[in-house]
């Protein structure tokens, strides 16, 4: 019965080829998703708040040093 010489033609193919493109698209996935986690700004604009913030007179000095410090901790 299996002893012939049919081939399965292309068919055979489309498992080991639906594969690759389920790992292709899995990386792809992958790689979209942590783009957006290594584009999160620094502590920059957060110090640039807190500059206006004292310029402006809403916090004192004391205050500016503590929270400057601990944004470049951070």
């Amino acid at each position: 019965m299996w002893w012939n010489d049919y081939w399965h033609g292309p068919w055979m193919l489309f498992g080991p080829g639906m594969m690759i493109i389920f790992v292709i698209v899995c990386f792809a996935l992958m790689a979209f998703m942590m783009r957006g986690t290594a584009q999160r700004p620094a502590a920059g604009r957060a110090l640039e708040i807190l500059r206006e913030r004292y310029a402006r007179g809403e916090i004192n000095e004391t205050e500016f040093e503590q929270r400057r410090r601990l944004l470049e901790q951070s």
